[in-house]
């Protein structure tokens, strides 16, 4: 594999600079020229950090209920996802299509981008080893989150990947086995070796402490995070009963919060019902095999750590052989099933962070993804209407032009496709509307 090997440091935090400041004599005029001249010096050196650091930040999203707030108002995500965004910035040739994507999410009126702030081990990588991360990549997420700031978008920053891609807990079981301390061969012992733990944990310090070499903010204190997501995905099918998964999700969620306790928190499921779930609920699966994965969308939501749950909307690969329509009420059975659980069980907000139609589906058009995704929109819409725990959702996925080597059968150039552009705007502006009323932001101006 192919390192950035740049600048590398420890998980530790490097000790903050100091700067002295000569206060000049009661009239002498030398002194305090040299004064004035020392701090236009210093305006001159460091004053486009200096502003951007004075730039006034949004508020934190907090949740009441099955609700997000911000500044007393009920905030629902309209979002998407571009996990590529901290890989495209650790090149300056390709920093380009992160601004691109977060003006194109702008202009459609989208709030929150779901994104990747890991890579372990592979190209670009963040993290090139156990604890040790490469500062040229950590400064790329550092930007990242700057240029969405200036962009009003908020980040939902996912922290782990169950796949094998950009590293995920395959990698870290493969570095504690070439280390010499990974206790079993299987890839699901990151849930359960005490010492892999201890070594995610070290991973979240060191994001949860970062501070940003642009604007001087730890992450935990930047609130244009809207929220960190524990796991893609995560399955642990060694262990069907579950337990094996929750006992994780509890100890880090609860590391989680004790470090960082302004941003809220999600698992990153894909929300299928396993044990204890009664059968009604297993009944929703696309499969019976679907509730054997180790996990179970209510008891680990339930954790009191997690603020949020999550889910995802994947019929493409759940149900092979059905025709949209079939796809399409499905989808219906089980994104209502998800949204009565935050409002019955959970009592917190429900977000679909994941969701998107497959071109490769037989005699595919643009319209079939229209049609899906309307669907979708509409009920999260009905659902806000009520006051319900539909809190929103997450188109998988954006890319700009240029980016095949990114891209699968979900991708979604934005611009491409006219009427996919619309109905997302046309989404994003009666959700804003129902946030705001008749007191729309200026930034929505152009999306309603």
């Amino acid at each position: 594999m192919n390192f950035v090997w740049g600048r590398k440091g420890s998980w530790s935090k490097p000790p903050p600079g100091s700067s002295k400041r000569t206060k000049p004599r009661n009239g002498k005029l030398c002194p305090a020229l040299g004064f004035v001249c020392c701090m236009v010096f210093m305006y001159m050196a460091f004053g486009a950090v200096k502003l951007r650091t004075q730039e006034p930040r949004s508020s934190f999203v907090k949740r009441n209920g099955t609700h997000f707030m911000v500044d007393g108002r009920v905030f629902y995500v309209n979002g998407w996802n571009s996990y590529w965004l901290m890989d495209q910035a650790a090149e300056a040739s390709s920093r380009s299509r992160v601004t691109e994507i977060f003006q194109t999410g702008a202009r459609m009126g989208l709030t929150v981008c779901r994104t990747w702030a890991f890579n372990d081990g592979a190209d670009h990588a963040l993290q090139v080893s156990l604890g040790i991360f490469d500062e040229r990549v950590f400064e790329a997420l550092d930007w990242v989150i700057v240029e969405a700031q200036k962009h009003g978008i908020r980040l939902l920053l996912s922290l782990v990947n169950n796949l094998q891609l950009y590293g995920g807990k395959t990698q870290y079981v493969k570095w504690a086995r070439e280390e010499g301390f990974g206790s079993s061969s299987t890839n699901d012992s990151f849930f359960f070796d005490p010492s892999i733990r201890s070594y995610f944990k070290i991973y979240l310090k060191t994001i949860l402490t970062r501070k940003n070499h642009l604007t001087g903010t730890e992450y935990r204190d930047d609130p244009t995070i809207f929220a960190w997501e524990l796991m893609n995905e995560p399955q642990c099918t060694s262990d069907a009963s579950g337990d094996t998964l929750q006992e994780w999700i509890e100890e880090m969620a609860e590391y989680v919060k004790r470090i960082d306790k302004k941003h809220l928190l999600t698992v990153g499921l894909e929300g299928f019902y396993g044990a204890p779930s009664p059968p009604e609920k297993t009944k929703v699966n696309p499969g019976k095999s679907y509730g054997e994965l180790g996990s179970d969308f209510l008891r680990n939501s339930k954790t009191p750590d997690i603020d949020f749950a999550s889910a995802h909307i994947n019929p493409d690969n759940w149900l092979m052989d059905a025709n949209l329509t079939e796809k399409t009420d499905y989808v219906s059975k089980w994104v209502t099933s998800h949204i009565e659980d935050g409002e019955k069980e959970l009592n917190k907000p429900v977000l679909f962070t994941e969701f998107g139609l497959s071109d490769k589906n037989k005699n595919f058009d643009h319209s079939h993804r229209a049609t899906f995704y309307k669907s979708i929109y509409d009920t999260i819409y009905e659902s806000a209407l009520r006051n319900g725990a539909g809190a929103g959702t997450f188109i998988w996925h954006f890319l700009v032009g240029g980016m095949e080597k990114y891209t699968d059968d979900f991708g979604i150039i934005p611009g491409e496709t006219p009427s996919i552009d619309r109905l997302i705007k046309e989404q994003s502006c009666r959700l804003i509307t129902l946030q705001h009323g008749k007191d729309l932001p200026e930034r929505s101006s152009t999306v309603c």
